[in-house]
C-alpha cells in the first residue's frame, strides 16, 4: 500500500514491539505515509537498525521500555512526546508467546504472558488516549491473534491473553466512539516472524521432524498452506490509521488465509 504517500503527515505514531518482525514493518508502513514514529522495545541495537532503515531519527525514534512496567512505560511517552509532540496513533503490537500443557502453565508463565500482551497493552493505550482526547483524534490498533478469536490446545496463557485484548479493543471502542477515537484489532495466523521460526525449531527439537515437516505443521490450518508475510498485517495497520476508515471500530480484522471466517 503505496498510494497517497504522506495521507498520515503531521501524525505522531507510537509502535510497540517495533525492533522487529510485525511491528518493524507497521513502523516503515507508517512512515512511508508521512508519519513520524516512535519505536519502542527492549533491542536498543535492533530498534536503531529500524530507525536507520526508516530514515534515521528525525523520523523513527527508538526508545528502550519495558511495557509491562507502569513506570517504563510513562517514561517511554513521555521521551516520545518531547520529541514528535503528542501520540495520535498507538499501534500495541508488543507481544509474547509460549507453549506448554496447561498443567505446566506456571504462574510465572502466566503472569509474564499476560503481562506483555495484556498489560502492556492497557498500560500503553491509557498513557495514549489522553493525547488522542485533547487532539480530537485517535488511532488504536492492537495486535491480536486468531487465538483471541477461538482456543487452542498447550497455549492457554497465550489465548486468553489475546482475548482479553480483543475485549479491552471493543470496550475502549465503544467509550470512545463520539471522540473520532476508533480503536480495533488485527488478529494475524501465524506469520513469518522470529517467533513462529522459534516455534518450529522447538518442534524439530521435541519431534526430530525435519524443519520442513515442522513448518509444514504449523500451516497445515491455513487454506493457503502458508506462513503470513509482516506486510499483509502492516496492510491492514495502515488502512485503518488512513482517513475513510473513521467508522471502522471494535472491529478484529482477521489475516489468516481463510483459516477463520
Amino acid at each position: 500500500m503505496t498510494e497517497n504517500t504522506g495521507a498520515l503527515s503531521g501524525r505522531h505514531a507510537l509502535v510497540t514491539g517495533a525492533s522487529r518482525g510485525i511491528g518493524a514493518a507497521i513502523a516503515a508502513a507508517l512512515a512511508a505515509q508521512g508519519a513520524q514514529v516512535s519505536l519502542i522495545g527492549r533491542d536498543a541495537a535492533r530498534l536503531a537498525e529500524v530507525s536507520a532503515r526508516i530514515g534515521g531519527a528525525d523520523r523513527a525514534v527508538p526508545i528502550v521500555a519495558d511495557v509491562t512496567r507502569a513506570d517504563s512505560v510513562r517514561e517511554a511517552f513521555a521521551a516520545a512526546r518531547r520529541q514528535l509532540g503528542p501520540v495520535h496513533i498507538l499501534i500495541n503490537n508488543a507481544g509474547q508467546a509460549a507453549s506448554a500443557k496447561f498443567t505446566d502453565t506456571d504462574e510465572a508463565l502466566w503472569n509474564r504472558i499476560l503481562g506483555v500482551n495484556l498489560t502492556g497493552t492497557y498500560l500503553c493505550s491509557r498513557e495514549a488516549v489522553a493525547d488522542m482526547l485533547e487532539a480530537g483524534f485517535g488511532r488504536m490498533v492492537n495486535i491480536a491473534s486468531i487465538a483471541g478469536l477461538r482456543g487452542a490446545a498447550y497455549i492457554s496463557a497465550y489465548a486468553a491473553s489475546k482475548h482479553a485484548v480483543i475485549g479491552l479493543t471493543r470496550a475502549l471502542a465503544l467509550e470512545y466512539a463520539t471522540r473520532n477515537i476508533t480503536v480495533n484489532a488485527v488478529c494475524p495466523g501465524y506469520t513469518d516472524t522470529d517467533m513462529v521460526r522459534q516455534a518450529v525449531g522447538n518442534i524439530v527439537q521435541k519431534t526430530g521432524r525435519s524443519e520442513s515437516e515442522a513448518l509444514a505443521a504449523i500451516t497445515a490450518t491455513n487454506p493457503q498452506r502458508r506462513l503470513i508475510a509482516p506486510a499483509e498485517v502492516s496492510n491492514a495497520v495502515l488502512w485503518l490509521c488512513r482517513p475513510g476508515t473513521e467508522s471502522v471500530t471494535g472491529q478484529s480484522i482477521v489475516i489468516a488465509g481463510g483459516e477463520v471466517t
